[in-house]
């Protein structure tokens, strides 16, 4: 069985900062790249907690539920969201003394990794059909986060990023920015049209009601990375006239415009104002602290795991579609004109 030791000697870290990641300790000033190698670590030893541990000792009947995860591992390192969506899920899970199962990738499915009876399964992120009605053998109660492929069959949780965006524009334009560039990139995904990113929608929405809609401002990558969104920083720095603000699709992307800018003797938010999506954890430690949108992720794994208790009982007999409410955490990385 795989030891905290076994994880930091894998991770390169020490035993400490091992477990204070494992527990969840946001007081702790790490990177992303060193949460990551933690996590992955653990997950590649199929380390499991002494509360789960204790959990699995206890007798009685208790619900089993699966965890499908859609990313890939190079797509995780360059974003970790559904790394951390994932984790606070699992922690979620035991809290509530539910056995977990987790599903590997085989030949393009997605498979349980032990043979036992599964009561229902949360699916995180975006799966294409033949993904879906292969997991939906195992159990017919699913509920997926980050996407919505049959309202009609499935419960879904969705984060209203609409709201995120609007809230975080809102805020630059009442600071009197009128040049606010959007630096974003292409959502992975092949589930009913969920490539659209919404955010990107909802920047020319609001700018055309403004008024202030330039398409130059539109600064796209591959991918929402840190190497994205520090290219695509280079580029917009070339620009002319050069936005006063930047709105970025993610805290990782912003992470790189941030870096880029840096590099290139720019001050944030003297010279220009920026604004990440996600509210990760680490985001508070990056010079300056960075204002962005919040996404509850706790507040997403207590809601999917009671949806699907309440669906194993009876309780809930039709599939349900809740649009996860964001907020704005402000730090220090805007200011006024």
């Amino acid at each position: 069985m795989a030891t905290i030791k076994d994880i930091a000697q894998k991770a390169d870290v020490s035993i400490t900062t091992v477990s204070r990641i494992l527990n969840h300790d946001d007081s702790l000033s790490v990177s992303d790249d060193t949460k990551l190698r933690v996590l992955v670590a653990a997950k590649e030893l199929e380390y499991v907690t002494l509360q789960q541990r204790k959990q699995r000792r206890k007798p009685g009947k208790r619900l089993t539920f699966a965890i499908v995860e859609w990313y890939d591992y190079p797509a995780l390192i360059e974003d970790p969201y559904y790394l951390y969506l994932m984790t606070t899920v699992e922690k979620q899970l035991a809290r509530e003394n539910i056995n977990t199962v987790k599903f590997i990738s085989m030949d393009g499915n997605f498979v349980p990794s032990v043979d036992t009876p599964i009561d229902a399964i949360i699916a995180i992120g975006r799966f294409n059909l033949a993904q879906i009605e292969k997991i939906a053998e195992f159990s017919p109660y699913i509920v997926f986060l980050d996407s919505c492929p049959d309202a009609t069959r499935f419960d879904s949780l969705l984060i209203n990023t609409e709201l995120g965006t609007k809230l975080a524009l809102q805020h630059l334009y009442d600071l009197n920015h009128r040049l606010i560039a959007y630096i974003g990139g292409k959502v992975i995904g092949d589930t009913g049209g969920q490539g659209r990113d919404m955010r990107k929608t909802a920047y020319i929405e609001f700018m055309e009601d403004k008024g202030i809609f330039d398409e130059a401002l539109i600064y796209e990558g591959e991918r929402l990375s840190y190497n994205e969104g520090y290219a695509l920083a280079s580029s917009l720095l070339a620009s002319d006239p050069r936005p006063t603000a930047l709105f970025c699709a993610n805290d990782t992307t912003a992470t790189g415009a941030l870096t880029r800018l840096h590099h290139k003797k720019i001050r944030v938010p003297q010279d220009i104002s920026v604004v990440g999506f996600n509210d990760q954890s680490s985001v508070r430690f990056l010079d300056p602290p960075l204002t962005t949108v919040h996404v509850p992720m706790q507040f997403i794994a207590q809601n999917a795991v009671d949806i699907l208790k309440n669906r194993v009982s009876g309780l809930y007999s039709l599939p349900r579609k809740l649009y996860i409410p964001t907020s704005l955490t402000l730090r220090e990385s805007t200011r006024e004109l």
